[in-house]
């Protein structure tokens, strides 16, 4: 399953980067990519999205606490 979520407070594109290398490493991902321009997340995974996202939103507040996943 492929999903975009919206991004609140990303403020740094070095810190997308940290992201979304972060994430690709996540087992059960098989896309990530985190666009600090549009302010946008994709992923995919054949697991359970909810699962991955829980795992995704601790990632996100150690590289950068004051992002927000719009879920």
């Amino acid at each position: 399953m492929r999903k975009t979520y919206q991004l609140e407070d990303l403020d740094c594109a070095v810190c997308a980067e940290k992201m979304e290398k972060a994430i690709k490493e996540l087992e059960g991902i098989e896309y990530a990519n985190v666009n600090f321009i549009t302010q946008k997340m994709t992923i995919e995974t054949s697991q359970n999205i909810e699962e991955m996202m829980e795992k995704i939103v601790k990632l996100v507040a150690k590289i950068e606490s004051d992002c927000t996943i719009l879920l």
